[in-house]
């Protein structure tokens, strides 16, 4: 089966801009290693691309990109697959970034399942599975607003789907303790894809304000 013919356009555009012979980044990044100093965990909605949404250079991001951009609580076991986790710990404890942002988005397609699909009571699936390390946003967002406009409900599950992940990132010791000692920073941003606005949840009004 052959490629798409525009992706392998787009990785020539790609070789032409950055491993010309004048364009020292990459080389640069292969001596130096990669040293970013923000992790991003975010959503793998094509829609979302971090280093786009954010116009980062390569190196500039460590990326975790899962569904619905959650973060699992810490599990006391290393025998299970955990790669939101092993990217954690490379990204905190080798590459010792200094900020970590949780970059939710509105029309998830996850949250939206979530949301819609009974939480615990959904059909098994991978998807059922993984949506319900956010099942206290679902359970909140109906408990606090039963009556709201479907719209309403999303993005209200969208936001603290994102509280959740900050919430659980600070399970694991190693990025708690950096925390305390204010070597890591925890941000939770949300990018609403209509309006093109970038908002940053604020503790002192426990709200999503523009940045």
């Amino acid at each position: 089966m052959t490629a798409p013919s525009q992706l392998i356009e787009g990785f020539r555009r790609f070789r032409e801009q950055h491993f010309a012979e004048d364009d020292a980044l990459y080389r640069q990044l292969v001596i130096d290693g990669q040293t970013p100093k923000t992790l991003v965990v975010a959503c793998c909605d094509s829609r979302v691309d971090p280093a786009l949404v954010l116009d980062c250079a390569p190196g500039d991001l460590f990326v975790i990109r899962n569904v619905a951009n959650l973060v699992p609580p810490v599990e006391t076991r290393y025998g299970g697959r955990h790669g939101t986790s092993a990217a954690l710990d490379y990204a905190v404890r080798t590459l010792g970034v200094e900020h970590i942002i949780v970059l939710g988005h509105a029309h998830c397609g996850g949250i939206r399942a979530l949301l819609m699909g009974g939480g615990g009571q959904a059909q098994e699936s991978f998807i059922n599975s993984w949506m319900r390390l956010a099942e206290d946003a679902r359970t909140s967002v109906l408990r606090d607003l039963p009556d709201a406009p479907l719209e309403v409900q999303l993005e209200a599950c969208e936001q603290r789907a994102i509280l959740g992940s900050l919430n659980n990132l600070m399970t694991f010791d190693w990025i708690r303790e950096r925390v305390e000692r204010r070597t890591l920073t925890l941000h939770g941003w949300y990018f609403d894809i209509e309006h093109g606005r970038l908002l940053e949840y604020n503790q002192s009004t426990q709200s999503f304000n523009n940045l």
